[in-house]
């Protein structure tokens, strides 16, 4: 099995960016879909994005054109670059290891989370 570890989170002004990784380790991150969801204080976790083992990727609506995701395999991590952050951003991050099953991505493996807060 792989254990993920986030990091990157912190406090920064609406427009600001940030960089969350999400560091594998026990077996080797190529062999997994990487996926990123966040959860914000009261509401349900949301898919943000996820980055296939070919490297397709797919994003929520809400952050295309300002969130990207890219894995270095070598370092074993897989990146979440947010951009143009806004206040409705604002939650608990999460990575997650699995693969496509059935139709659709499923995840096996969870991170304990990073928080991002970004402030008006």
């Amino acid at each position: 099995q792989v254990q993920l570890v986030e990091s990157g989170g912190g406090l920064v002004q609406t427009g600001g960016s940030l960089r969350l990784s999400c560091a594998a380790s026990g077996r080797s991150i190529s062999s997994y879909a990487i996926g990123w969801f966040r959860q914000a204080p009261g509401k349900e976790r949301e898919f943000v994005g996820v980055i296939g083992r070919s490297g397709s990727r797919t994003y929520a609506d809400s952050v295309k054109g300002r969130f990207t995701i890219s894995r270095d395999n070598a370092q074993n991590t897989v990146y979440l670059q947010m951009n143009s952050l806004e206040p409705e951003d604002t939650a608990v991050y999460y990575c997650a290891a699995g693969g496509w099953r059935t139709g659709r991505y499923e995840y096996d493996y969870w991170g304990q989370g990073t928080q991002v807060t970004v402030s008006s």
